[in-house]
């Protein structure tokens, strides 16, 4: 019987014909092509032509089409809907595919070629691109150990094994304490909480096969259950083990995991030559240093913190009218910020839902990018792998552009967290070949026959991770190594967080914030409020995302620590963590530092690329329109089509005409006065 995983795909647009695959085609499909892809590459370390651009760069950018096309189906469907047998396929395949990727990267007749290339780089009549992609893949050899020798190459071996083993090691105990914990609600209990929160606990029991209501620990339900449950012993509960995964004892427990991991980062950089993993690391992003990160992180965290036990004062006082004596706890934070809110701003999450529907604030991201980009979206019929997903061919000019999914709904097997992947990247190097990109999130799952309602957080997040789509989707480059988000850690975000500033835009929300039941828009003065409020907690929420990424660098610049709980409390107290917020990922289950390790020493990232955000869509205010044509074409042609071809520093120069300081961010986010 023919493997689909193995064929060339005749679905509409070449999605996978994930209506065809099994489970049981993953295991000889990944050996077949796996197989196949170490004969290519020993093929170009063997050709006996003097190397060339062609037969060695291009060779190996063609290498391994089949183990991509293997590999982005399972990993899609691992992230998205797991089970026993995936779980078991994922502990196999990752010390193989890191054992693969060594024999690459540590192939000494590969290297020579590549070696030798570049050190006749200005001979070669090479394309820009063709010397930034030549320059990329020697630097990442070398970064992957190309020049060790003997004992030290075995043992680099050996640590990126064991690394992958460790990381999805983590994942999955993750997944498993996020999937296996939940809270059976009584009537009693629910007292005081909001009909949407009431159908998403309903529709999590009966997904569960139970009776009655609960709460998860997915973030779409556990925090509007902190936000509005008056139970402050639920609260706590709940609290708790949300903050605990990870760290749960038995079997799943991640502490042990993430010890070792930090020392085999340790001992893989000083093997490579660095003093500590984050020099290693932070050496081809933007950033370059700890010293910069750190001073980045400082000049946030002191205006945050001021902002957040200011704000902390004010909650202990409305929790102390209420009658509850001691200090204001981390589980009272969500309650009564929300409480202030309404009271600040008259703003109520459960008056607010109904007017931000998923389908609304989809469609206003489509529209947002048909008015900058002219991009065109049509519903398609094509084989997904949930009946949850949805696809879009998305056009321009009558010309197809990119295959778009949306997998927006959270569920039992899916891990948490919102992410952007490509299922395949842009690239002409042998034909046009335009990306398949999925948008995965969590958002409550309404009952049947009824709209799914957004947070603000919830719209948010979808424009954030849109953002990153089209990143992927205006890519035009010739290389698939550069396409799309295939750039420094502390770049990928600027398209994504720049996206987020189109839902503040007052004509944006007048549109599409209408509401679930009447289909009227918004009111005026409620759509006021809530643009004034756009700052409103933001010392909570910057000193709880700042903490993560303080933790994270300390972690990794410098010894590694024996124990990481009592280094991440070291550190939390020397920079003076606010009693009632805790880090936004506490080591046990922060994914983005110990599952794959891709933002390892680099979750500052985020607000690197804020520090570009902030600024670049001052560019458009500065032009006198959110949607200014000039300014939009000058973000895709400088920015959004460009992938990894040039050095991010100089793409935003090339945008903006200069790179920004802290002071946009600080006063984007309302803290340029804080104390």
């Amino acid at each position: 019987m023919t493997n689909p995983l193995l064929t060339d795909w005749t679905t509409p647009f070449e999605v996978p014909p994930f209506d065809q695959i099994d489970d049981d085609h993953f295991q000889p499909a990944f050996d077949q092509a796996l197989a196949e892809a170490r004969r290519e590459i020993e093929a170009i370390a063997h050709d006996p032509e003097a190397p060339t651009f062609a037969n060695t760069v291009e060779a190996l950018e063609r290498s391994g089409k089949k183990l991509d096309q293997v590999l982005s189906v399972f990993y899609t469907l691992s992230g998205t809907d797991s089970n026993p047998m995936r779980e078991e396929l994922q502990r196999a395949f990752s010390p193989e595919l890191a054992k693969f990727s060594s024999e690459v990267s540590l192939n000494a007749d590969l290297f020579a070629r590549i070696k030798k290339l570049w050190d006749a780089r200005d001979d070669l009549d090479l394309t820009d691109e063709q010397h930034r992609v030549l320059e990329l893949k020697h630097r990442n050899f070398v970064r992957a150990g190309a020049a060790l020798e003997g004992d030290a190459r075995d043992r680099l071996k050996e640590i990126s094994q064991k690394l992958a083993t460790l990381g999805t090691q983590f994942s999955q105990n993750l997944l498993a304490d996020e999937r296996d914990w939940y809270m059976e609600l009584t009537e009693e209990d629910m007292r005081g909480l909001p009909s949407f929160l009431i159908e998403a606990a309903r529709a999590a029991g009966t997904e569960k096969g139970l009776e009655g209501p609960i709460i998860t620990l997915s973030r779409s339900l556990v925090v509007p259950f902190l936000q509005f449950s008056p139970r402050r012993d639920l609260r706590e509960k709940a609290y708790q083990a949300w903050t605990s995964r990870g760290a749960m004892g038995g079997e799943t427990d991640n502490r042990g995991i993430t010890a070792e991991t930090l020392a085999l980062r340790a001992e893989m950089a000083q093997l490579l030559g660095y003093d500590t993993y984050a020099d290693y690391k932070l050496e081809p992003e933007m950033a370059k240093t700890a010293d910069r990160v750190r001073e980045l992180l400082m000049a946030v965290w002191e205006p945050a913190k001021g902002a957040a036990n200011a704000d902390a004062w004010v909650l202990e006082k409305m929790m102390q009218s209420d009658g509850v004596n001691g200090d204001l706890e981390p589980w009272d934070w969500h309650y009564y910020s929300e409480k202030r809110r309404k009271q600040d701003h008259d703003l109520d999450e459960a008056e607010l839902k109904p007017y931000l529907q998923l389908d609304q604030m989809i469609e206003a991201a489509f529209t947002c990018s048909t008015r900058l980009f002219d991009l065109q979206f049509e519903p398609v019929e094509v084989p997904l792998y949930h009946p949850d997903c949805r696809a879009w061919e998305v056009t321009r000019d009558g010309k197809h552009i990119a295959i778009f999914i949306g997998d927006y709904f959270a569920r039992s097997g899916k891990r948490s967290g919102a992410w952007c992947s490509a299922l395949r990247a842009q690239n002409r190097m042998d034909k046009e070949v335009r990306p398949v990109v999925m948008n995965v999130c969590n958002f409550a799952k309404p009952p049947e026959g009824k709209p799914a309602l957004l947070s603000y957080d919830d719209a948010r997040t979808l424009f954030h991770e849109f953002g990153h789509a089209l990143h992927q989707m205006l890519s035009d480059v010739t290389y698939e190594m550069i396409s799309g988000t295939s750039v420094p850690r502390d770049f990928v975000e600027l398209p994504s967080q720049l996206y987020e500033h189109w839902l503040e835009v007052p004509e944006v929300l007048a549109e599409f914030a209408t509401h679930a039941q009447t289909g009227d828009p918004m009111p005026v003065d409620m759509l006021n409020r809530l643009i004034a409020a756009k700052n409103y907690d933001m010392g909570f929420q910057t000193v709880e995302y700042v903490a993560s990424a303080i933790v994270d660098l300390a972690f990794h610049d410098g010894t590694a620590p024996d124990d990481t709980m009592d280094k991440q409390a070291e550190v939390l107290e020397q920079i003076g963590m606010p009693h009632a917020i805790r880090m936004r990922h506490a080591t046990p289950h922060f994914a983005h530092v110990f599952s794959s390790g891709y933002y390892a020493a680099s979750y500052y990232s985020y607000m690197w690329s804020e520090v570009m955000d902030a600024d670049a869509f001052a560019a458009f205010e500065e032009a006198g329109s959110a949607f200014d044509e000039e300014t939009a074409d000058k973000l895709e042609e400088h920015i959004l089509s460009k992938g990894n071809s040039v050095d991010p520093a100089e793409l935003y120069v090339a945008f903006r005409g200069r790179l920004p300081g802290v002071e946009a961010l600080l006063k984007g986010r309302g803290l340029d006065v804080a104390a």
